[in-house]
């Protein structure tokens, strides 16, 4: 009966045993510390792609000034390069040339002879001449003259030029008339022509008083 007690008591320890050596259970998680670490494990990816993406600051610094050159078609236009005194870049000086046919005179020496309001007789003939100046790029030659503008034509013929007329120089032009036979004030007005008939300048006139 003894031995046979002693025998459960051995089997019961080695049970025990066995128990004891078993690899103890794993503990549960916290589940508050898991939230709490993926929520900062997601917080710190989205500092990090904010950073990523984050736009660069603007340059606030005044930036140099460049210059650009002139296009090719600006600067074959008649003009000068010069330079501009205060930002030392380069300017188009242009000009505007000269017309081919162009005529001016002073209106204090225009008058040769028959200022106006000069008295004359009926049908009486006489040769009005004027002082003008060649203003244009081209020389007047055969065929320039004056042709009649407006007025009383008093039955003028231009007289033809003394000869060529170059450029800038001072020329005077006449026109054979003859007064009217009525008693009146008359104007007879002319204007330079090239030779092909095209009228250029301001219109001469005279002015006169037939008694």
């Amino acid at each position: 009966m003894k031995l046979k007690f002693l025998t459960l008591v051995s089997l019961a320890a080695l049970v025990l045993s066995a128990c004891g050596s078993a690899t103890p259970a794993a503990p549960t998680p916290d589940v508050n510390i898991l939230s709490t670490a993926a929520a900062q494990t997601v917080i710190a990816e989205i500092t990090l792609t904010a950073a990523a993406f984050s736009p660069t600051p603007a340059n606030t610094e005044t930036p140099a000034p460049t210059f650009t050159p002139l296009p090719t078609e600006t600067l074959a236009t008649p003009g000068i390069i010069l330079t501009d005194a205060t930002s030392g870049l380069p300017v188009l000086a242009t000009f505007t040339p000269l017309p081919c046919d162009s005529m001016s005179f002073d209106p204090l020496t225009v008058d040769v002879n028959i200022p106006d309001g000069t008295e004359v007789a009926p049908n009486q003939e006489f040769v009005k001449t004027w002082k003008v100046r060649n203003t244009g790029s081209c020389v007047w030659g055969a065929g320039y003259g004056l042709i009649y503008s407006y007025g009383d034509r008093m039955s003028g013929q231009p007289q033809p030029l003394a000869g060529v007329v170059a450029i800038g120089q001072e020329v005077e032009v006449s026109v054979s008339l003859k007064a009217p036979a009525k008693a009146g004030e008359y104007v007879s007005a002319w204007i330079m022509a090239n030779a092909r008939s095209f009228s250029f300048g301001k219109p001469l006139y005279v002015k006169i008083i037939v008694k």
